[in-house]
Parts: C-alpha cells; structure tokens; sequence
C-alpha cells in the first residue's frame, strides 16, 4: 500500500469516477484504474462497485475512505512540517449543528492561532452528515444535542461510526423569539402558548427524522412549519416574524440584539 494509492482513492471517491479524478490528478485513467485494483487485491476486498454511471464505495470502501484521508492528512503535515524546517501548520476539522456559540468558540480558535500556520474547517450541517463526517474523518469533532429522546437511536448512530459523545454542558430549553413578538416579555412559556405561532427549524435532508431534529420536542404536531437550511435565514425570520424556535438558550453576541430567549416550562 503506498501514500500515492490512498490519493488516488480519494480523488476517485471524492469524484465519483475514474475519469473524473484522472483529469482532477492531470494523470491517466489507467493510472488510477491499476492503483486501486492493486489495492484492493492487496487488501483482499471491493473498494468501489463498478457501473456505467460512474462507482460508488461499498460498506468496505466507506471504512478504508476514512482511514486513508487520515493517512494521507497525517503525511501531508509531516511534510509540511519538514520541507522548510518551520514549525507545523495546525489543522482542524468541526462538523456542528447550527449553534451560534460552536462558531464563536471556532472564530476564538482562529484569534488563538492568528499568529500561526493554520489550516480550519468548519462546517454547519445536518446531524446524519455530523456523524458521518466524524466516522469518515472529514472532521475531528461534531457537536450536537443529545436528550432522552434521541438518545437512544444517536447513541446506536455513534457505536455504528465507531465515535463517543461527551458532554459539552447541560441545557435548559428556550423559546427562541423575535423581541417584538407578543410572547417576548414572558418570564416563562409553555408548548401550548406556542400553538398560534409558526416553528422555525433545520431540515435535515434525507434523515429528515424526528430522532435527528436540531430542536427538543420536534415530534409535536405543528400548524405551521417552516425549515430551512441555514443559520442565517431562520435567525432572519425570527427577527422580522412572529415565528420561534427551541434551543438551547445561549444567546451569542450576533443574536443579542433583536432576540428573545425565553425558558420552555415543559423541558
């Protein structure tokens, strides 16, 4: 097995064809094509199922996937660490539900290591692609929400992609609202005070379970649904509607102004 044979699996997962990693590479599709059928006689396995469309990574593939990008990750830092006797350029991969205090812990990162090589990934995703991206190694941590409810099928998700929850902290569920919204000035609101009013919250692409929701109670029949993808959109609608959304409670410094969080008396 050779460092050149894990790039060239990469490229090919990652382009979903030999072709197309062969012109990503600027080398021959046969190139390729011979490296990986190497490798998986080496290894005693199929590495990619074959069809007119291109190939896809078998259950084996997805596994050697994840290791290989940790390989090829680990050489590319030693490398750099060596080829001009500086010091090593840091790296950092966060895959995170879409919580305002995980990008303010990142960007406190970044101001940490401003002074440094760097090189930082943060990503804003879906709790099924959270999971995956930690089990394949795209990122070294996922952050997200555990509860009695979802405990039980998350925690299974983390033993299937060999990876361990640990608690960040505990948290008391808020309303999340608009500081003009008709609720805004309440010490403390119930589910059924939320039943006029429209639930914002993150879709979660083909997991779209309620076991994967971002938001407590996302199992309660609603009236009004809104979803969307990103961060941005649903703090706007909150801000301009008279919509709301369960969370967490912690307010960042972005959402301070226009905002209020309120705690949920059911939780």
């Amino acid at each position: 097995m050779t460092l050149q044979q894990l790039r060239f699996l990469i490229a090919v997962a990652e382009s979903g064809s030999i072709n197309a990693a062969a012109q990503r590479l600027y080398t021959a599709q046969s190139n390729i094509s011979n490296a990986v059928k190497s490798l998986e006689q080496e290894l005693r396995l199929e590495i990619f199922t074959r069809s007119s469309r291109g190939v896809t990574l078998t259950n084996d593939g997805t596994e050697l996937l994840g290791y290989a990008r940790q390989v090829v990750e680990q050489a590319d830092m030693l490398e750099a660490r060596y080829e001009d006797g500086g010091t090593p350029q840091a790296r950092l991969a966060v895959s995170a539900q879409h919580y305002a205090f995980s990008v303010e812990a990142f960007v406190n990162v970044v101001e940490r290591c401003r002074d440094s090589k760097f090189e930082f990934i943060m990503r804003e995703t879906t709790t099924s692609q959270i999971i995956d991206d930690v089990r394949a190694f795209r990122s070294d941590i996922g952050i997200l929400y555990l509860d009695d409810f979802n405990a039980r099928v998350l925690q299974k998700a983390f033993a299937d992609a060999r990876a361990s929850f640990h608690p960040l902290f505990d948290a008391t569920v808020h309303v999340f609202v608009s500081e003009r919204h008709p609720l805004a000035r309440r010490p403390q609101l119930s589910l059924a005070d939320l039943t006029p009013y429209t639930r914002y919250s993150f879709e979660q692409g083909t997991s779209n379970s309620f076991y994967y929701a971002e938001e407590p109670f996302s199992y309660i029949p609603c009236d009004r649904n809104i979803r969307v993808s990103d961060r941005g959109t649903l703090t706007n609608l909150l801000i301009t509607s008279n919509g709301y959304t369960l969370s967490t409670g912690v307010l960042s410094n972005e959402m301070q102004w226009g905002m209020a969080s309120i705690p949920l008396a059911d939780a």
